[in-house]
Formats: C-alpha cells, structure tokens, sequence
C-alpha cells in the first residue's frame, strides 16, 4: 500500500470529521433549522450508505473470503464481520444517554430552549468523540480499499455530521456569547473520526492483508447499515417531510449506482 493512498484516506477523513463546523456556521446564522433540506439530506446519507454497503462492498468482501476460506467458512465470517460492526456501534449508542447522544437529531431553535446549556454543549462534544470514532475508522479503511467507494461514503457521513455540529454549538454560544468558542469546540469535536483513522493506521495497517481487508469491508458495511436505518432515517422522518427523505434516499441509491457503473 502506498503513501499516496494513506495520505488520502488520512485526508478524506479529516474532511468527514470537521464538517461538524459547517454544522456550526448553519447555527449562528440560521433561527430555525432547514427541516426539510436537513431530512433531505440525510436521506442522501443513507441511500449512499445502504447502496454502497449490499452492492459494492459486502461482494468484494465476500469474493476475497471465499477464495480465501471456501463458500462455506467464507459466507461465515463475512455474517460475522458484518454483525460485529453492527454490534460495535450499537453498543456505543446502548452506552451513551439518549438526551445527550448526538445523532439525536435537535434543531436550533430546540437546542435553545435547553437548560445548562454549557454543559449541554460539552457533554455533546465528548459524546461526539466517543460515537464518531468508529465512523473514523469506517471513512479511512473504505478509503485505502477504494476511492470511488470512499469518496461518496466520505460525503454522506460528513452530511450526517452537520447536525451534530449543531447539537455542540447552540449550546455554547447561547452560554457564553462566544460564537469563536462555539466553533472551534464543534469543529473540534470532528477531531474524533480523524483520531479513528490513526488508530487504524497503527494497528490495522501493519496486518494488512486481503483477508484482513474483506473483514474491514464487512465491518464497516454493518456500521454504516446500522448508522442509516438507526440514526439517518429517523432523524429525517422526525424533523422533516416523510417524501423528502425518502427522495433523498432513492436519488442517494441512484448517485451511488451510477458512480459505480461509471467505474467498471
């Protein structure tokens, strides 16, 4: 694997990470939140995500286990990949209270009206840490195995992202006063998912082989299922029109489907 491909991914999930900031900036300038572009969007998310996780990347994981293991032992640990992802960040989510988890979508005018707002927004930001690491790790071995896979994958985890920046930087800035400070903790908070791929890198990359790559692929695709059908879609159900996410979701599919096509 060489340098170039490392930098990369490295890059790509810097980028998904710190888009919590933009997230930021939609707080201070917007009164209420964009329900229906943010449920739009979030569809997106998904889309990409579920397209991408049953039709490109379970078969290449599958493919390189079965020559590797067989049909049988193959299909076995690819079901196990798959789930362990799943049961990784489920049990993340299990561990983090559900009124200060950040994939519980909030808007602004609804962070706003929260009490102990400071400490709303802190405790936001570390548990931002905790839950996006995973997502870091996700962004950074789809990219060293693809990067028509990783390029879309980084786009809709950093949508996904957004509100989370807001979920941090309400709270803050209606604390203190301080939009700088309410910023750079959102922005800070992203840190987490590039804090992943380092993670990865020391103790994934020395191993590095094609089992090892299908298993990766397994995984994050039972992480990023989980992330679509447990926090996109209904964050975008609540805050949005039902026909908004659901456009979202199948022009998501269809982006993700002729990227794919177009890179045969």
């Amino acid at each position: 694997m060489d340098n170039q491909t490392i930098l990369i991914a490295f890059l790509l999930t810097v980028f998904a990470g710190l888009s919590t900031g933009i997230g930021s900036l939609i707080a201070f300038m917007a009164k209420r939140t964009n329900t229906n572009f943010l449920s739009f969007a979030l569809g997106l998310s998904a889309g990409v995500m579920i397209y991408v996780s049953f039709m490109e990347m379970l078969p290449q994981s599958l493919q390189y286990l079965t020559e590797s293991f067989g049909d049988k032992t193959g299909m076995l640990y690819l079901i196990l990949g798959f789930f362990g992802g799943i049961i990784l960040i489920a049990l993340i989510d299990f561990l983090i209270p559900e009124s200060s988890n950040p994939h519980e979508m909030h808007g602004v005018e609804e962070m706003k009206k929260r009490n102990g707002l400071k400490q709303t927004g802190i405790i936001t930001a570390i548990t931002i840490a905790i839950h996006n690491f995973p997502e870091g790790i996700a962004t950074f071995m789809s990219a060293l195995t693809s990067l028509e896979i990783a390029i879309p994958i980084t786009a809709a985890i950093a949508i996904h992202n957004i509100p989370e920046g807001i979920a941090v930087a309400v709270p803050i800035y209606h604390s203190t006063g301080s939009k700088k400070k309410a910023f750079w903790l959102s922005f800070a908070s992203g840190l987490a998912e590039p804090l992943g791929a380092v993670i990865a890198f020391l103790f994934l990359i020395p191993f590095w082989s094609t089992t090892l790559n299908a298993f990766v692929l397994s995984a994050v695709s039972g992480i990023m299922v989980y992330i679509s059908l447990d926090e996109l879609l209904p964050s975008a159900e609540k805050y949005g029109k039902h026909h908004h996410s659901i456009i979202g979701l199948v022009i998501g599919m269809a982006a993700m489907a002729i990227s794919l096509y177009l890179f045969i």
